[in-house]
């Protein structure tokens, strides 16, 4: 799943591109009788509401909130987008095309709308071909939707309801935020005291955009092992995984995300951040920091994978201040 450093990147190319042009036009194939989808575009009379809301205005913004992005417009509507599991947008210059298939139950053929791009290039890589939601751009191009498990989701929140919307308002923090200090980040954690770091670090409500790939990566980096509850944490500790989650998260973002799924930028390529892993799907490998001689072991938490070392991550089944004396 994108988490924020994917998400952040995403954002940033939408400034970059999309800002400033008007939307003349929403396809999308997306079609669900789901109760939990009724005020998405998957739901077909929540779709036609979209359409008639968006088409003609003009976007003037892009930002992001935890693994949510925000594209408003100047109406002062603001399309969200959640590109949930295997999401991605895209933009470039696409083109519609029909084929038939068959359906062997009637002996028919049915006819498909599939969009591609129009040129050679990233756009073309074979995860990027499942294309859901495409708005069509007053620039001459387009700004697509791939997501191959089709999870993800798109709504249109009124402006007054930003803060109250329920895709928003159980959102913790921001982590990478500049007001977002040490202080906000241990009273967050401890809201769960006998949680799991793991499992708290990725909880949407205590903080927000951090996912299974980056918690690895935190913890691995501030030497505590996934399944140590919070309040074992010392003060000392906390804040090692506070400036863990910040230097991994910039990390993140630096290498233009995490590209080891189906996450691509918006151009269609690979962000870079899996060639530097050090626990996340590293099962067996000898770790890697320096002096440490661990094995990078795999567990469940939660129903989640967890890689660690199990040297330098060692489990402490007693506060660290008890444990250090």
């Amino acid at each position: 799943m994108p988490e924020l450093p994917e998400v952040e990147t995403t954002t940033k190319g939408l400034r970059k591109t999309v800002v400033g042009q008007k939307i003349l036009d929403v396809w999308t194939d997306l079609d669900s009788k789901n109760k939990r989808q009724l005020d998405t575009i998957k739901n077909s009379a929540f779709f036609k509401y979209f359409k008639r809301e968006v088409i003609g205005k003009k976007i003037v913004g892009v930002k992001r909130i935890g693994k949510n992005i925000l594209i408003a417009l100047d109406s002062g509507d603001t399309i969200l987008i959640h590109m949930k599991m295997t999401g991605h947008l895209l933009f470039g210059e696409y083109t519609k095309k029909q084929f038939s298939i068959s359906n062997s139950q009637f002996s028919k053929k049915k006819r498909e709308e599939i969009w591609v791009p129009k040129n050679d290039g990233p756009l073309k890589d074979p995860f990027n071909r499942f294309i859901h939601v495409v708005f069509s751009l007053s620039g001459g191009k387009h700004l697509a939707f791939c997501d191959s498990r089709k999870f993800g989701k798109i709504t249109l929140i009124k402006k007054s309801n930003i803060k109250t919307s329920r895709h928003l308002s159980h959102l913790g923090p921001d982590p990478t935020t500049r007001d977002f200090l040490f202080d906000d980040f241990k009273k967050r954690l401890n809201l769960k005291p006998n949680g799991k770091i793991k499992s708290v670090l990725m909880d949407q409500t205590i903080i927000t955009g951090i996912g299974n790939i980056y918690s690895d990566e935190i913890l691995w980096t501030s030497s505590i092992h996934p399944e140590t509850k919070i309040r074992y944490i010392s003060d000392k500790k906390f804040r090692e995984i506070f400036f863990a989650m910040i230097q991994v998260l910039k990390k993140g973002i630096n290498f233009g995300g995490d590209s080891m799924s189906d996450y691509r930028n918006i151009l269609g390529q690979k962000g870079k951040f899996q060639i530097h892993h050090n626990a996340y799907l590293k099962t067996s490998n000898h770790c890697g920091k320096k002096g440490c001689s661990g094995v990078i072991m795999k567990t469940i938490i939660g129903g989640r994978s967890a890689h660690f070392c199990n040297k330098h991550q060692k489990q402490r089944w007693v506060p660290y201040e008890i444990a250090d004396i």
